[in-house]
């Protein structure tokens, strides 16, 4: 048996402040580390640049041809998906309820996810300034929410599962990653899919569940159509993803397996796909099984 899942408080995100490269040096740059690089290398810098996450995104939109309405519109949709999901008590079957202690009174339960923003239109989003880009696509509406969060799994070989009595919802076929350059990392999960579809013999078609990471309205898009996958696939994120939920970086993958699970359980389909970017240029993807 084994316990894998993360944590993240992207809330605490430290500024940090490299080592000077000799003693007394002056003009010392400070690091915000909540979407950005930490501790540059600067032969990184060299080789392949140090964009940041949302001039990534906007490396994506640039190159897939994505323009800023159709970001917003599947933002749009993320939110309303999540809000709906929310409302008919989906969410909660995978959420653990965390009591906060009080200093008088009852604890308070902590079992709903704080970002998703049932008010959200297109109409609203279209408003919004680029954020990463003069003359951008990318704003905060259709980026992922900066957040905090954490997800486990219980994984267990079929040895450990039938020693401890327990009953497996779903069984792992394959896992696979992939770099790309890093100023274009969000669309990581197209050449990891690809490797793990053909290592499996499966197609897309195979795929009932989708679950992609939703980092960016554009970095999705840019891996859905790179797939040759609809924007409005069904199967794609059916509760919302990241743009609504938000995404703290070191539980997400885990919580799109999570989710995939009770989704594949609930609606009887065979398999799912996770797949994710990863900063600084890589992607990874695991197909899952419901037994």
């Amino acid at each position: 048996l084994l316990v894998a899942g993360g944590v993240e408080n992207m809330s605490r995100s430290p500024f940090v402040l490299p080592k000077a490269d000799n003693a007394f040096s002056r003009n010392a740059e400070i690091y915000d580390t909540t979407i950005g690089w930490r501790f540059i290398n600067p032969k990184m810098r060299q080789l392949y640049g140090t964009d940041s996450m949302g001039e990534t995104a906007e490396n994506v939109a640039e190159a897939h041809n994505i323009n800023r309405e159709d970001q917003d519109r599947f933002a749009s949709e993320s939110q309303a998906k999540t809000v709906t999901a929310q409302d008919n008590g989906r969410l909660a079957e995978e959420i653990a309820t965390v009591p906060i202690p009080q200093r008088k009174g009852e604890d308070i339960l902590f079992k709903k996810d704080e970002h998703p923003r049932a008010d959200t239109t297109i109409e609203k989003l279209a408003t919004l300034r680029a954020a990463f880009k003069e003359g951008g696509t990318v704003t905060a509406g259709n980026s992922s929410g900066v957040n905090d969060g954490a997800c486990a799994l219980l994984i267990a070989s079929e040895d450990g599962a039938i020693k401890h009595g327990l009953e497996p919802k779903t069984r792992i076929l394959g896992m696979a990653s992939a770099g790309v350059p890093p100023r274009v990392m969000g669309i990581g999960p197209v050449p990891a899919t690809e490797k793990l579809l053909d290592r499996l013999g499966l197609t897309m078609d195979d795929m009932d569940i989708i679950e992609l990471n939703e980092a960016f309205a554009a970095q999705s898009l840019g891996v859905l159509r790179s797939l040759g996958i609809d924007d409005n696939d069904p199967r794609v994120n059916p509760q919302g993803g990241a743009i609504a939920l938000g995404h703290p970086l070191g539980a997400s993958g885990a919580r799109l397996l999570t989710t995939a699970t009770y989704q594949l359980l609930r609606s009887g389909g065979s398999k799912a796909l996770c797949t994710m970017c990863v900063g600084v240029g890589q992607g990874i993807s695991t197909v899952i099984e419901r037994i």
